[in-house]
């Protein structure tokens, strides 16, 4: 598409009118199969693991709003995460943030280490900490940033300078901050990856996953990935995340005010420690916030002083919902130590800074003022 601005892109990239009807709305073809034109020769589409025309649409939206060459609609953010490795080979070495979705680590530690794969974190906060940990062999640097639920960020371009001069190429997990408010390709990425439950679908009603290329190369490997493997977005959760895309500019503006209102809130709580927003210019990162995003999010989190403070809160909570996930149209609190990151053991979360006190918000498009006095009278509860 033409270099449209952002909010014109999200209404318009892959949305184009259906040709034979003119839909305004992209079709949600429900076909497994496709009608061949003859012998070796079709339309397009075959069969819809290999090619859905409405996930044709999605993918073109999602390399748009990426700035990339192409895009690759999954069922999760998790088969998202398993396609990205699959380039891998056995001997190959991944460095990945050690400060990371606890999904993403069982996924490297419990299945992907058994196929050869070397995994080893890093805290990629530190330049020289990533330089320090790249091998010959060093093919993939993983990095999420800002990272859940510590929101620590990672300097992408600096990341990219040292793993590219290394041979390897980087990976951004791109979803606390969706497209609207950072772009790693731009900063010098190679493939990002989005869990689209989140932003991208905004209304908690659908799963998928997603990863943006930048190379030719990264076109054809996850093309090849997701007809032998499968995993595959189905045509009604790509007309979910269409649909949630064209009011993602919006929803940002409102997540993210909302987000900066709370954090000042928390911020001057006196129950409230190690409040995690680097959208605060108290926050160590805040320089770096300004410099490769476009705005701070909506995504945070504090500590309390113990597992059943968090209990007491959580249960006090009204418009604040006790759920795990996050990016929907309603706010969210989760404790940290038994959702997004219960599957690691305990060492791990406290080697991480994760501590059983700890509570992560995703603040939703609700009245901040109505979300503030929740939480107000919820630490009264504390």
């Amino acid at each position: 598409m033409p270099e449209y601005k952002y909010s014109t892109l999200a209404v318009h990239a892959g949305q184009h009118p259906d040709p034979q009807t003119g839909a305004v709305n992209v079709p949600v073809y429900l076909s497994s199969t496709f009608e061949l034109t003859g012998i070796g020769t079709d339309r397009g589409w075959d069969y819809s693991r290999a090619g859905n025309p409405t996930r044709d649409r999605l993918e073109s939206a999602l390399a748009a709003l990426e700035g990339g060459l192409s895009g690759h609609a999954f069922t999760t953010g998790m088969a998202a995460i398993a396609a990205l490795v699959s380039m891998l080979r056995a001997g190959d070495h991944v460095l990945c943030s050690r400060d990371v979705y606890a999904g993403t680590v069982r996924l490297f530690d419990q299945i992907v280490s058994g196929y050869g794969i070397g995994i080893e974190y890093v805290d990629t906060s530190d330049l020289a900490a990533v330089e320090r940990a790249m091998r010959p062999n060093t093919k993939l640097v993983h990095i999420e940033t800002p990272s859940n639920p510590l929101m620590v960020l990672t300097d992408i371009a600096g990341v990219c300078r040292i793993a590219h001069a290394h041979g390897a190429e980087v990976s951004v997990d791109n979803t606390f901050l969706s497209p609207a408010l950072q772009s790693p390709l731009a900063l010098g990425a190679d493939i990002v990856m989005h869990s689209t439950t989140k932003y991208l679908n905004g209304h908690s009603d659908g799963l998928g996953g997603a990863l943006i290329g930048s190379k030719p190369e990264h076109k054809e490997r996850f093309l090849l990935i997701q007809k032998a493997a499968g995993a595959v977005m189905s045509p009604f959760e790509c007309f979910l995340v269409l649909r949630g895309i064209k009011t993602l500019p919006l929803r940002i503006r409102q997540h993210e005010e909302n987000g900066r209102a709370v954090a000042e809130f928390l911020s001057t709580h006196p129950k409230v420690s190690k409040l995690a927003y680097p959208g605060l210019k108290c926050h160590p990162q805040y320089d770096l916030a300004c410099k490769q995003q476009r705005g701070f999010g909506s995504m945070m989190s504090f500590e309390l002083k113990s597992r059943e403070e968090a209990a007491r809160f959580l249960k006090t909570i009204k418009i604040f919902l006790n759920a795990e996930s996050l990016g929907g149209v309603e706010s969210l609190a989760s404790h940290s130590a038994t959702t997004t990151h219960g599957s690691v053991s305990e060492e791990v979360r406290t080697a991480m800074g994760i501590n059983e006190g700890r509570i992560r918000l995703s603040i939703g498009i609700e009245d901040k003022e109505d979300l503030i006095a929740d939480l107000q009278q919820a630490l009264a509860a504390v």
